[in-house]
C-alpha cells in the first residue's frame, strides 16, 4: 500500500498546477449567477421572500438586468430543472405563452428565458440534479436533526437556524429596497452565496456520528453532478451563463474555477454594467 501511494504521488507531483485549456486556446467560459428564488416555494431549510418581480418596475429592471448580461454574449443559458439526458433541453421555453414574462414570477422564467430570448438562442437546458431510483438523498437533513435529537444539541442548533433566517430575512429587506441588478450584486457578493452554514453544521458532528459532513459531502455530489451536465452541454468557445439558487454558487464557482478548460467568469461587473 506504502508503494502504491508514493507512486500515485510521483504521478501527482508530475501534473502541471493547471491542466492548459483547449488546444486551439478556446475555454469555456462560465458565468454563475446565484439568486434568491422569486417564487418562494418554502422548500428550503432557510426560506427567502423577495420584491414581486411582475410589477411594472421590477419588470423594466429584469430588462436592464438582461441588457448588460447581453455584453457577456452568452451562447448557452443553463438553469435550475431537472430534465432528460442526453440534450437536457427545457422544452417548455419553446411552448412558453406569449405573456409568460407577466405572469411566471420564476427566476428560470424572468431571468433565464428572457436572457435566451434576447440572445436569440435556440434552446435553453435545465443541468439540476435530484435523487432518483437507488441514488442517495443528496441533502439528507432529517438525518442530521435525528442526530442532533439523540446528542441534545437541538436547542443549541435551532437557536443557531433561528438567528441565521432572522439575518436572512433582513438581508432581503436591504435586497428588496434595490434594483435587481444591484440586489443579484448583493446576493454574489455576499451572505446569501456563503458556504457558512454547511461548514457550521460540521460542528455539530459527534464521534463516528458524522451527519453533517455525510450532508455536505451529498450536497458537492449534486453539484458536482450539476457541472458535469453543464459540461455535457458546453463545448470550447461557449460562454454560459448558469442561473441558480444562491446556495449552490460557491461549489458551482469552485468547480468552474479548477476544471480544465473552463474559465470562471465574474457575474458582477456584468450587473454593474461596467
Amino acid at each position: 500500500m506504502r508503494l502504491i501511494s508514493t507512486i500515485c504521488f510521483i504521478l501527482l507531483a508530475a501534473l502541471p498546477a493547471r491542466a492548459e485549456p483547449d488546444p486551439n486556446g478556446e475555454p469555456i467560459e462560465v458565468m454563475v449567477i446565484g439568486t434568491w428564488h422569486f417564487k418562494n416555494s418554502g422548500a428550503d431549510v432557510i426560506n427567502v421572500d423577495g420584491p414581486n418581480v411582475l410589477e411594472a418596475e421590477r419588470q423594466q429592471e429584469l430588462a436592464d438586468v438582461v441588457g448588460r448580461l447581453m455584453t457577456f454574449e452568452p451562447t448557452i443559458v443553463a438553469l435550475e430543472r431537472v430534465t432528460e439526458a442526453p440534450d437536457y433541453i427545457i422544452k417548455g421555453f419553446h411552448t412558453s405563452p406569449p405573456d409568460i414574462m407577466a405572469t411566471n414570477p420564476n427566476e428560470r422564467v424572468q431571468l433565464g428565458y428572457r436572457l435566451a430570448t434576447a440572445a436569440g438562442l435556440d434552446d435553453v437546458y435545465g443541468i439540476d440534479e435530484q435523487p432518483s431510483d437507488g441514488e442517495p438523498d443528496y441533502f439528507p437533513f432529517n438525518k442530521l436533526m435525528e442526530h442532533l435529537g439523540a446528542t441534545g444539541q437541538m436547542p443549541v442548533f435551532q437557536a443557531m437556524m433561528d438567528e441565521i433566517q432572522n439575518t436572512v430575512a433582513t438581508e432581503m429587506e436591504a435586497i428588496s429596497g434595490l434594483t435587481i441588478a444591484d440586489g443579484l450584486i448583493r446576493v454574489n457578493e455576499g451572505l446569501l452565496s456563503s458556504p457558512e452554514l454547511y461548514y457550521l453544521m460540521a460542528s455539530f458532528d459527534k464521534g463516528e456520528a458524522q451527519p453533517a459532513a455525510e450532508l455536505q459531502g451529498y450536497w458537492f455530489m449534486r453539484n458536482t453532478k450539476i457541472f458535469s451536465k453543464l459540461l455535457d452541454i458546453a463545448e470550447p468557445g461557449d460562454r454560459v451563463v448558469v442561473i441558480y439558487g444562491a446556495g449552490h454558487k460557491h461549489w458551482l464557482d469552485h468547480l468552474a474555477e479548477h476544471t480544465p478548460g473552463v474559465t470562471l467568469v465574474d457575474p458582477v461587473p456584468y450587473l454593474r454594467g461596467d
